[in-house]
């Protein structure tokens, strides 16, 4: 794909993402089995759900067919979200991975492991984990400038604190170990009672 016809197509679905309250974040032109394949990566502050991807792609397929940005072929058209694995380039990238753990490669190629404390058109507050759980977290602001690349870290036991304040264990809660009456779940009793 040239260069002008990706310009000219982000000048055309650029818009249309910001209408909708989404970032275009990525235009690919490919061929898979013989067909183009036009893959828009779009993105929000909150992520895109499957409603807003879906709406984006009839808007994105409506202005490409009304326009002569992708000839009179046939073509593929498929929106999505970034993926967990995005690369962060760009400020706004940061600000939603914020409360992620990132691992971050230096311009001078130490690397950086930390959670995302906030960031700003600058660069970012990174929350260090421990050596080996001993001591202290720290912190560490990082200019954009010393980052080479970063990545948003896959966190299979990460416990979300929004969650976890909604979530109530009645078992760890009932400490006397003795079920109170309105904890009695009298199924069993009823279950004999038939037989």
């Amino acid at each position: 794909m040239s260069t002008t016809q990706n310009d000219r197509l982000h000048e055309l679905l650029e818009p249309l993402a910001a209408k909708a309250g989404a970032d275009l974040e990525e235009v690919r032109l490919g061929k898979v089995g013989g067909r183009r394949v036009l893959e828009v990566v779009v993105d929000a502050d909150g992520g895109v759900d499957l409603d807003a991807v879906a709406e984006l792609s009839r808007v994105f397929g409506e202005a490409l067919d009304a326009s002569d940005l992708m000839g009179d072929g046939e073509y593929r058209l498929e929106v999505g979200s970034p993926g967990v694995d995005r690369p962060l380039t760009q400020p706004r990238h940061w600000r939603r991975a914020t409360t992620r753990l990132v691992k971050v490669q230096l311009t001078t190629g130490a690397e950086v492991t930390g959670r995302v404390l906030e960031s700003d058109d600058e660069g970012v507050l990174l929350e260090i984990p421990p050596v080996k759980g001993r001591g202290k977290a720290t912190e560490r602001r990082l200019a954009f400038t010393e980052v080479a690349k970063a990545r948003v870290q896959i966190e299979f036991n990460r416990k979300d604190s929004a969650a976890d304040e909604d979530f109530v264990d009645e078992d760890a809660a009932d400490v006397d170990g003795i079920d109170d009456a309105e904890d009695i779940d009298d199924t069993e009793d009823d279950a004999s009672d038939e037989a």
